[in-house]
C-alpha cells in the first residue's frame, strides 16, 4: 500500500493566502489528510511547522519538539515538498503499519487508541 496526502489545512489561516509577518520568524499547526492512493478515506495527522527563530523569541522553558518541522523561512512549497518527501516512503502491507510510520513525524489521530 502507497499513502498519499489527500489534503493540507490549517485551522487558523488560509494556506493559499498566509504570509506571515516575517519569513524568518512563524509558527503553524498543520493537519495533513493521508490516506492510500486506493482509498477516499483520510486519517488526520497534525504537524507544528516553525522556524528556529520563533522558538528563540517564543519558548522560555525546556518543551519537548515531536512532531514539530524547523525550517529557515516561509516556503510553503518547501514545506509541502518536504512532508511529501517522508509520506511517500512510508510503505506497508496494511494501514495501521504506514499509519505507525507517518506517526513518528506526524501526530496521529489514532496513536494509542485501543477500542
Amino acid at each position: 500500500m502507497k499513502p498519499i496526502i489527500k489534503e493540507i489545512s490549517c485551522d487558523e489561516c488560509d494556506l493559499s493566502t498566509f504570509k506571515p509577518d516575517r519569513n524568518d520568524c512563524f509558527y503553524l499547526s498543520l493537519r495533513v489528510k493521508i490516506g492510500c492512493e486506493t482509498s477516499s478515506g483520510a486519517d488526520n495527522f497534525e504537524l507544528v511547522v516553525c522556524t528556529a527563530e520563533w522558538l528563540r523569541e517564543n519558548v522560555y522553558l525546556p518543551t519537548w519538539g515531536r512532531h514539530m518541522l524547523i525550517v529557515n523561512e516561509f516556503d510553503l512549497g518547501t514545506i509541502n515538498t518536504f512532508i511529501e518527501k517522508y509520506v511517500a516512503q512510508c510503505n506497508g502491507d496494511e494501514w495501521n503499519v504506514i499509519a505507525m510510520k507517518i506517526g513518528r513525524v506526524l501526530s496521529w489521530e489514532f496513536e494509542d487508541y485501543q477500542p
